[in-house]
């Protein structure tokens, strides 16, 4: 007879450390997303984030399309997609950006990404090796920056003035890394109204960038979340449209055009470059929402955008025209900033004694919220600039929140000239 078995009593281990891989290790929160804590807090006006403002969301268009495809479509919309995203919709974003951009692309050019943030981490992660080189212009954008660094992939900065990235110093950059042995894996971008600068890129910069492409064999990555909220000034070709022979991939987003909620950004580029994004996504997220794919398909056929984003343009012009306003009665002299024609973005820069990372806290304070400078450029260098999102506030808290900010920027700018 068997006797009783008595397991002897499990005692775990308390404590055990994780060993996370050296990217990780020194991955740190984007500014941003720590800011948003904030956001919600009484009282707080923030300039912080990269939101579109509510009133731009054609929420009844959507709620009957939502409605329409649950009806028609249901038994697809719910179920898993096409990693490369629905044919359809691919169809509609060639119409699209043939119309707006100048781009010729067929379906094999286009992959539907989870957000064009997807899009930024998949670049580099098909074509850079860990502790190769990117391009960027300096300051750019704090997803590209985070992207970059998930991957492991060195940054070097292009400085920008009013008309873009200074190809000029693009070109001695270029000499000189190949004279070191060295080339960049791609040239990245934000041509029309750049987050976080605003500013636009000149034709004459777009073609001198396109020859420097083609004559060096380095790849361009233009980014275009804001090229058609254009409020002032002449349409300017997008870089791919100049460039349809060369290597130049596209990406763009439906986020500030219709509603991020939805997640749907779309790269176009050779077949190759689909190709190993395709791959990639297969292994991260096997395939973008389906219901969202089909909510911004029914969006471009139905022609609701067209009708949207004129009602945007006027909502976000007079915001950026009163924040324009507003900064030039309240901050001090001696401060200057941008005048964008479009987008979301002005790029305040304030006395170089001011370190405008260090002036948060007092900023928070006074509850006013912006990014600082600091988080847009790849190494950190420039510490007296801020990002001031003009979109998402309501009229009164965009005077408000910069008469706020003006008193924080007047008090540093006092205590830096008596130290």
């Amino acid at each position: 007879m068997e006797e009783n078995y008595m397991p002897q009593q499990y005692e775990p281990t308390i404590n055990m450390p994780y060993e996370f891989s050296h990217i990780m290790e020194g991955a740190r929160p984007s500014e941003i997303r720590e800011l948003l804590k904030y956001a919600s807090m009484p009282g707080m006006i923030s300039f912080g984030g990269g939101m579109p403002n509510p009133k731009s969301f054609a929420i009844d268009a959507i709620r009957e399309i939502v409605d329409d495809v649950l009806i028609k479509n249901g038994k697809y919309a719910l179920q898993y997609g096409n990693t490369a995203g629905l044919p359809e919709l691919r169809e509609e974003i060639a119409k699209m950006v043939r119309e707006t951009e100048g781009i010729e692309a067929e379906s094999k050019h286009i992959i539907v990404t989870t957000g064009s943030q997807q899009a930024l981490y998949a670049l580099p992660k098909v074509l850079v090796n860990p502790g190769e080189t990117v391009i960027t212009e300096a300051p750019t954008y704090i997803g590209a920056i985070s992207a970059f660094n998930a991957n492991g992939v060195r940054m070097a900065g292009i400085p920008m003035d009013k008309d873009g990235m200074k190809t000029d110093v693009l070109q001695a950059t270029l000499e000189k890394m190949k004279s070191e042995g060295k080339k960049p894996k791609y040239i990245y971008v934000i041509p029309n109204f750049h987050n976080p600068a605003g500013y636009t890129m000149s034709l004459e910069r777009r073609k001198h960038l396109v020859d420097l492409s083609n004559d060096s064999g380095i790849p361009i990555v233009e980014d275009n979340p804001y090229g058609e909220l254009r409020f002032s000034g002449r349409k300017i070709p997008s870089i791919k449209s100049l460039n349809p022979g060369g290597e130049v991939t596209y990406l763009g987003t439906f986020s500030k055009v219709m509603t991020p909620g939805l997640r749907i950004g779309f790269a176009i580029s050779s077949e190759a470059v689909v190709g190993k994004i395709n791959l990639l996504k297969q292994a991260v997220d096997l395939s973008t929402n389906t219901l969202s794919e089909f909510i911004a398909m029914e969006y471009l056929k139905r022609g609701i955008m067209k009708v949207q984003i004129p009602k945007t343009i006027e909502l976000y012009r007079k915001k950026r025209d009163l924040m324009l306003s507003s900064l030039e009665k309240y901050f001090p002299e001696g401060s200057d900033w941008s005048r964008p024609d479009g987008g979301m973005f002005i790029w305040a820069e304030v006395d170089s004694g001011i370190d405008t990372t260090a002036m948060i806290r007092k900023a928070l304070e006074k509850k006013v919220a912006y990014v600082s400078g600091a988080s847009f450029f790849p190494d950190g260098s420039k510490r007296n600039n801020m990002r001031l999102n003009f979109t998402f506030s309501e009229d009164d808290q965009i005077v408000e929140g910069i008469r706020r900010l003006g008193e924080v920027v007047s008090s540093e700018l006092k205590i830096a000239k008596e130290a």
